[in-house]
């Protein structure tokens, strides 16, 4: 993880210190804002960050602002840390493409296990080819997704889970098993972020989203319908 760099995004300068001599004692480098304006301002500055981790509550923009923001302009993983443990909230992240939504208090060592396990994915070298299904074709070393020849935009979590439904055609997946290999083994999630995310990306793929079908009790299958 040399020279991977992680901006840190939180108001309150304690939580910013532990998030990074955690961050920086795996070897990463951190950059830290206080507040969601100086966070973008920080990102746009400063092209070859890997990742973000993103406080909500913070002054001049919060962090469902300063996520949007830079949803317009790049698809860098966005780790959302907050207090703020509703459903709702959760949901209204999602919504607005960050990849991860935890709740504090959060084991800084969990976290860190969070982020390299982001990266990993990102920097897999099993990411160098394509993969494509009934009209959906993944580059994986451009991390682009098309339909019928049209770009769509995905979130990170969003890519991941179709490549891994992509990989797994015909195949009954359950909940536990996606969240074991998608969100990894360390993630802490409950069954409804996976329908919150299937959702999403179901709407994102139009027609083709008839091929993720729902298994009752159990989880998902991803089969091209020929009709």
């Amino acid at each position: 993880m040399a020279d991977t760099k992680i901006l840190v995004v939180d108001d309150e300068p304690r939580m910013r210190k532990l998030v990074r001599d955690f961050l920086v004692k795996e070897g990463f480098i951190v950059l830290e804002a206080g507040d969601g304006q100086q966070g973008y301002d920080m990102f746009m500055d400063n092209k070859d960050i890997s990742l973000i981790i993103m406080d909500v509550m913070m002054p001049k923009m919060d962090g469902y602002e300063t996520s949007e923001a830079i949803r317009k302009v790049s698809q860098v993983p966005i780790i959302m840390l907050t207090a703020k443990s509703e459903e709702k909230d959760e949901l209204k992240g999602y919504s607005l493409g960050i990849d991860e939504y935890i709740t504090k208090p959060c084991s800084p060592k969990i976290l860190v296990a969070r982020v390299q396990a982001v990266l990993r994915r990102t920097n897999s070298d099993q990411a160098q080819t394509k993969i494509e299904a009934g009209g959906i074709v993944l580059d994986r070393s451009a991390h682009l997704c098309s339909v019928d020849g049209k770009n769509i935009d995905l979130s990170f979590k969003e890519f991941e889970l179709l490549d891994y439904f992509l990989v797994n055609q015909g195949i009954a997946l359950s909940r536990e098993k996606i969240l074991n290999n998608v969100w990894n083994y360390d993630y802490f999630g409950d069954a409804r972020t996976i329908d919150t995310h299937v959702k999403k990306l179901r709407t994102k793929l139009g027609d083709k989203g008839k091929y993720i079908t729902t298994i009752w009790a159990l989880g998902y299958k991803f089969e091209v319908v020929n009709e």
